[in-house]
């Protein structure tokens, strides 16, 4: 039986946040900014506190990529409904942000890499590094005024 949880104005405010950003990654630090871009008092030791519990509730779900990044977070829904049974990432080496890759091509080769080469891939580790769509553009368009400029 789970212990019910106490109900603060704290913890209400960052389950409005979870809730808005719903099958989105973020960080403890981007919570924090946003409490305090929006004027409302919660610290850090709190918001770290909160994703601890919530964690452990099995409402959110946290995800540690690799050594020098932050740990990213995802809320799950109320009973942890929203959590993917396979979950590979793609993660943006240009701005970090980490990115849910559901295709039905990876799940092919997860199946190839077993059948052919005995090996289980683990999706909840398993993460693509390139550029998002976002930073590809930028590349593309500095590259561009580059090329201008040396003209």
């Amino acid at each position: 039986m789970k212990k019910a949880q106490y109900q603060t104005k704290q913890r209400k405010e960052m389950l409005d946040f979870l809730k808005d950003r719903s099958g989105e990654h973020f960080t403890a630090q981007e919570v924090c900014r946003y409490f305090k871009e929006q004027g409302i008092p919660i610290g850090t030791t709190t918001v770290y506190r909160h994703l601890e519990a919530l964690r452990k509730e099995g409402r959110i779900k946290k995800y540690v990529i690799d050594e020098g990044s932050c740990a990213c977070f995802e809320y799950l829904g109320e009973n942890g409904e929203g959590d993917p049974a396979v979950c590979y990432h793609m993660k943006c080496e240009e701005c970090g942000s980490l990115i849910h890759l559901e295709c039905d091509a990876i799940t092919e080769l997860e199946d190839h890499i077993w059948k052919d080469h005995r090996f289980r891939v683990d999706p909840g580790r398993t993460v693509f590094y390139g550029l998002c769509e976002e930073c590809e553009k930028k590349g593309y368009e500095e590259s561009a005024q580059e090329r201008k400029l040396e003209r």
